[in-house]
C-alpha cells in the first residue's frame, strides 16, 4: 500500500508518516520500481500501535522504546503519565475557575480584567497583610467575584484577614449564601465555624435561616455562633443554645447577655427563666456552672426570674445564693 494509501486509510497524514520513517518508528518495508514508500499489513498495524500509544501521552521517543525495547516495563510510564496528566488536569481546573469568576465580575474592558486578576492573585498570596489588602481594596476597586471571596474566608485562618473578607463578602448581600451553605456542610468543623461567622454578617431571612440549620451542628463552636446571632436577632430557637453555652461555659457572658436581650417579651422572659432554673437544678450542674446560671438571671425581667433568685438565695451553695441575693438587691435598686 502506498503512502497516499496508507495516509486515507490510518488518518496518519503523510508528512507525519514520512517523519515516523525519518525517526525508523515505522519504515515501508518495501520500495516500488518508482521509489514509492510500500507498506506491508505489519507496517500499518505498527501505524496504529504508535497512534494508540500517542494518545496516551507517549511521546515519540517513549513510543520507540515501547515498541522495540523488549526489557521496557510499563508501569512506572504509566504512573508517570498519571502524575503528569493529574497535574495538567488541575492546572487547568484552576485556569476554568479563574476565568469563570473573571467573567462573573462582569468586566467592561480589559482594564477591569486586569483588576480582578490582580485582586485574585492578592487573595491567594501567602502574605496576610497582602490578603487583608485586596479583600479591604474590594470594595473601591474591580469587585471580587463572590465565589472567589467565599473560597477564601472559609480558608482563612488569620483572624484579622478573615474579618475583613467577611466584610467584603457581606458587602456583596445574598449572593454568597449559596455557596456558604455548602460550608456549613463541610466535614471540618472549622470550616463550618468559619462559614458560619461569615453568614452572621450578612442580614436578610436567608441567612437567619442559615443560622437556624446551624444550630443543630455537632461542633459547639460553629452552634455558639449561630444561636449569639440569632437571639440579635430576636430568634427565640437559639434559647436552648445559649442556655447551654452558659452552663458550659462556652462565651457565657455574650450568651447571657443575648438571653437578657430575648427576655424583652414577657412569655420568652418565663421561658428563658424555666430553662435557667430547670438547669439549676439538674443534677449534673457543678457550683460553678449554677454560679453562671444564677447571674444570668439578672437580667431576665419578670416575676418568674424574682421567685427563682428568692429561691435560689436560700440555696445550700454558699456562693450561689450570694449571688443570687446580690442580683436581687441590684434589681431592687433599680
Amino acid at each position: 500500500m502506498l503512502i497516499g494509501e496508507v495516509a486515507r486509510y490510518s488518518g496518519v497524514s503523510a508528512r507525519m508518516l514520512r517523519h515516523y520513517d525519518s525517526l525508523g518508528l515505522v519504515r515501508p518495508t518495501d520500495r516500488t520500481g518508482g521509489g514509492y514508500r510500500e507498506y506491508s499489513d505489519e507496517d500499518i498495524r505498527r501505524i496504529f500501535h504508535i497512534e494508540s500509544l500517542r494518545s496516551l501521552g507517549l511521546s515519540l521517543r517513549e513510543v520507540g522504546r515501547a515498541l522495540d525495547d523488549p526489557g521496557f516495563a510499563p508501569s512506572e510510564l504509566v504512573e508517570d503519565l498519571i502524575r503528569q496528566t493529574r497535574a495538567r488536569i488541575a492546572a487547568e481546573t484552576e485556569l476554568l475557575t479563574r476565568l469563570r469568576r473573571i467573567g462573573s465580575a462582569e468586566p467592561a474592558g480589559w482594564h477591569d480584567v486586569l483588576q480582578t486578576v490582580a485582586l485574585l492573585q492578592a487573595l491567594a498570596s501567602k502574605s496576610p497583610e497582602t490578603r487583608q489588602r485586596a479583600a479591604l481594596s474590594s470594595a473601591d476597586e474591580a469587585p471580587v467575584p463572590v465565589e472567589a471571596l467565599v473560597e477564601a474566608v472559609l480558608g482563612e485562618t488569620d483572624p484579622s484577614v478573615a474579618g475583613a473578607l467577611r466584610w467584603a463578602l457581606a458587602r456583596s448581600g445574598e449572593d454568597g449564601l449559596p455557596l456558604l451553605a455548602r460550608g456549613l456542610g463541610s466535614p471540618l468543623a472549622e470550616v463550618r465555624d468559619r462559614a458560619v461567622r461569615a453568614v452572621a454578617e450578612i442580614p436578610g431571612d436567608r441567612a437567619t435561616g442559615l443560622l437556624r440549620e446551624a444550630l443543630s451542628d455537632a461542633d459547639v463552636a460553629v452552634r455558639g455562633h449561630a444561636a449569639l446571632e440569632l437571639g440579635a436577632r430576636g430568634v427565640p430557637e437559639a434559647v436552648p443554645t445559649l442556655v447551654d453555652m452558659v452552663v458550659e461555659e462556652a462565651n457565657d457572658v455574650a450568651a447571657a447577655d443575648a438571653l437578657s436581650a430575648l427576655a424583652s417579651g414577657p412569655a420568652l422572659a418565663d421561658r428563658i427563666t424555666g430553662l435557667l432554673v430547670d438547669r439549676l437544678a439538674h443534677d449534673a450542674t457543678g457550683p460553678s456552672a449554677r454560679r453562671r446560671l444564677a447571674q444570668a438571671l439578672a437580667d431576665v425581667p419578670g416575676d418568674a426570674a424574682v421567685r427563682a433568685l428568692t429561691d435560689l438565695s436560700r440555696d445550700a451553695d454558699r456562693a450561689v445564693a450570694l449571688t443570687a441575693a446580690y442580683v436581687l438587691g441590684m434589681r431592687g435598686a433599680h
